[in-house]
């Protein structure tokens, strides 16, 4: 009757430092790794219950989850340097674009002198009458312009440049807006126009591109439709 308590109070030591040696490895770190593994999985042969030893299927099953867990860990690293690395590539590439005139919803826009602004609305249900107002960098208003009715689609807006009593305005930052009666109701319209960009900046969080145009606006390099000289 002994030998059985002898076992039994062995068995019990055995599974006792099982655990001291997965609580070390647990301490050592909390992201279990392959030196982990290999050293839970040694102590686990080790100390199995010779009575009911762990079926070899078993550990072939640990063993190849393992795998499969290193292997997608290995990937998400690889992804993640291509993401670094692919957007460096993107920020880079859109250096070309400073200096260059991208359309922009809403934003003051640079007047220089002798020169005009150019812009356009969209309009999917037409117009019977759209006014055109230009403010500047103060908000005062410099000029209102009234266009005929227009048809479904993008139509173009522009202003030459000039003020209210028909006299050049000095070069600055000037906003258009616009307003278009449909259906006999006025609703305001954004315009978009060419302004420049100043900068480009990169966000480290999620790899994104954004440019800086005339006014300190910020936008999204995918939100660029378009681009001009």
């Amino acid at each position: 009757m002994a030998t059985p308590n002898v076992a039994s109070s062995s068995l019990l030591q055995n599974v006792s430092r099982y655990e001291d040696v997965k609580d070390a490895a647990k301490k050592t770190n909390e992201d279990m790794g392959k030196q982990e593994f290999l050293t839970l999985f040694t102590a686990q042969l080790q100390n199995q219950n010779p009575l009911e030893p762990v079926k070899n299927e078993a550990f072939v099953a640990q063993l190849a989850q393992f795998s499969q867990l290193e292997a997608l860990t290995n990937m998400q690293g690889s992804l993640d340097n291509f993401v670094k690395s692919y957007s460096g590539e993107r920020m880079l590439g859109s250096a070309a674009l400073i200096g260059k005139k991208v359309s922009v919803i809403d934003t003051p826009t640079q007047l220089t002198s002798g020169g005009v602004i150019d812009g356009s609305i969209d309009l999917p249900m037409g117009a019977s009458q759209v006014q055109l107002s230009v403010h500047d960098s103060q908000g005062r208003l410099v000029q209102e312009l009234v266009a005929g009715p227009q048809l479904p689609g993008t139509a173009p807006v522009s202003w030459n440049g000039k003020d209210a009593t028909d006299k050049p305005a000095p070069s600055g930052l000037y906003r258009l807006s616009a307003t278009a009666t449909v259906n006999g109701k006025s609703v305001p319209v954004p315009v978009s126009t060419l302004s420049t960009v100043r900068a480009i900046s990169s966000n480290p969080a999620d790899g994104s591109v954004s440019v800086e145009v005339d006014g300190g606006k910020t936008m999204l390099l995918t939100d660029v439709k378009r681009v001009g000289s």
